[in-house]
C-alpha cells in the first residue's frame, strides 16, 4: 500500500512568508508571519511540494487575506495567476494540484523581487537610456538599487524622481513602476521628449531587506519605512534619500511620486487612488495631474480624480503621521518642487478590472506617458 502524500510547505526562498499551525489529511491550517508588524497586516508567500494530483484545502486563521480574487498561484514564482475563488470571505481556499505538478507558489498577490528586476534590466541592459547604480547598502547588507533614466548624457531641463515599496508587501506598485521604466524607453514620440529633456531616478525597494525577506513592512517596529522622513532616519535607504535628493535635484526636481498599494480588499481599497497632500498648493498639481492621469489611463486599469482622498478626509489626516513625517509630505517641501504625491493601487481590483502583472506594468505605461503630458503643460 502507497504511503499517504504528506504536503511540504516551505518560507525558505525571496518573498517566503508563511506559518503553518497543522496538517490534517487534506486541509491546512495556517497564517501569515506578521514578524515586527505592530498589530495586523495579510501579506504572505509559500510554496508547496508533494502535492502533484491531490485536492488541498487551505484555512489561514488570522483574519481575511486573501483579495476578492483569492489568493495568486504559479508554478514557476514569475508568471503568475489569480486562482478567482473567494472562499470564505478571504479566509479559505482549495486547489487541485496537476498530476505534474512538482512545486507551486501562492501569495496574497503577485510578488516583485530583485529578479523581477534583474529580468528587466537584463532585457535593457544596452540601452544608453538607463543606468543602474547603487543608492546605499541596506541595513543586512544589500544593494538598494537606484536606476537614472532619460536625459543622461547632458544636463537635463527637469528631475523626477519614483519611489516604491517603503512598505514590502505592496508589490503591485512594482509592476507599474517597471511600466513607467518601458515607457520611457518606447518609440513614443512623447517619451522621446522625456528622453531629450528629463532625467529620471528611480528607487524599487525602499525596502529592500523587508522585500526580499518576505515581511509585510507596513507599520513595522519600531518605525515604518515611510514615517522615517523626520528627526533622525534609522533606515539607511531613507537616511540615503533625504541626503542624496535635494542635492541631485538642483532645483530640477519637479515630480515627485510614491507608489503603494492601499488594503487588501472592500469598496474603498480596491480603486487607484491618489493620496491628496497636505500642503494646496501640491493638491492642487495633484488634481491637475489627475485630470491628465485619467484620459491617460484609458483602456487599462480605470483611474478617477473621484477616486482621490483629499488631506482631512478619511484616515489621510493628521492623526496617521503621528509616527513620523511621510515621503510625500518630505518631497512637497524640496525647492522648485511642483508635484509631490502618493499613488495608490489595488492588489486584485480596480473598480472591476483586473489588476495582475499584464494591466498593473500596462497602467504604468499610461502613467508615463501621463507625467510627460504633465511636465509638458506645466514648464
Amino acid at each position: 500500500m502507497a504511503a499517504k502524500k504528506v504536503p511540504v510547505i516551505e518560507a525558505n526562498f525571496p518573498g517566503g512568508n508563511i506559518l503553518v499551525e497543522d496538517i490534517r489529511g487534506n486541509t491546512i491550517r495556517l497564517r501569515q508571519d506578521t514578524r515586527d508588524t505592530e498589530g495586523w497586516w495579510f501579506y504572505w508567500c509559500f510554496r508547496i511540494r508533494n502535492a502533484a494530483g491531490t485536492t488541498v484545502h487551505f484555512k489561514f486563521t488570522n483574519g481575511a487575506v486573501l483579495s476578492s480574487r483569492g489568493p495568486a498561484f504559479s508554478y514557476d514564482g514569475l508568471a503568475w495567476s489569480w486562482l478567482n475563488r473567494d472562499e470564505a470571505r478571504g479566509t479559505a481556499f482549495t486547489f487541485s494540484f496537476p498530476a505534474t505538478a512538482g512545486e507551486v507558489y501562492f501569495s496574497m498577490g503577485m510578488p516583485y523581487l530583485e529578479r523581477n528586476l534583474k529580468f528587466f534590466l537584463d532585457k535593457n541592459r544596452k540601452s544608453p537610456f538607463l543606468r543602474l547604480e547603487t543608492l546605499c547598502l541596506s541595513r543586512h547588507g544589500r544593494k538598494v538599487e537606484c536606476l537614472y533614466a532619460g536625459c543622461l548624457d547632458r544636463q537635463p531641463q527637469v528631475r523626477v524622481l519614483l519611489v516604491a515599496r517603503h512598505h514590502a508587501c505592496e508589490m503591485m506598485a512594482s509592476y507599474v513602476m517597471e511600466g513607467v521604466m518601458r515607457y520611457l524607453l518606447s518609440r513614443s514620440e512623447l517619451a522621446g521628449w522625456l528622453r531629450e529633456n528629463v532625467e529620471f531616478m528611480f528607487i524599487p525597494f525602499v525596502d529592500k531587506d523587508g522585500v526580499e525577506e518576505g515581511d509585510s513592512g507596513k507599520n513595522r517596529r519600531p518605525r515604518d519605512h515611510n514615517r522615517d522622513y523626520s528627526g533622525q532616519s534609522i533606515y539607511p535607504e531613507v537616511k540615503t534619500i533625504r541626503e542624496f535628493v535635494p542635492e541631485w535635484s538642483g532645483e530640477k526636481l519637479k515630480f515627485a511620486l510614491d507608489l503603494h498599494c492601499p488594503m487588501l480588499r472592500g469598496p474603498r481599497d480596491e480603486k487607484v487612488f491618489q493620496v491628496g497632500s497636505r500642503y494646496p498648493r501640491v493638491w492642487q498639481e495633484q488634481r491637475k495631474f489627475g485630470l491628465i492621469l485619467k484620459k491617460c489611463s484609458a483602456g487599462s486599469l480605470p483611474y478617477s480624480p473621484a477616486f482621490d482622498i483629499p488631506f482631512w478626509v478619511g484616515w489621510n489626516s493628521p492623526q496617521n503621521y503621528r509616527g513620523g513625517e511621510s515621503f510625500c509630505a518630505w518631497a512637497g517641501r524640496i525647492p522648485g518642487i511642483l508635484y509631490a504625491g502618493s499613488l495608490e493601487v489595488a492588489y486584485a481590483t480596480a473598480d472591476g478590472a483586473e489588476v495582475n502583472q499584464k494591466t498593473a506594468t500596462l497602467f504604468g505605461q499610461r502613467l508615463g506617458r501621463a507625467i510627460a503630458e504633465y511636465l509638458k503643460n506645466s514648464l
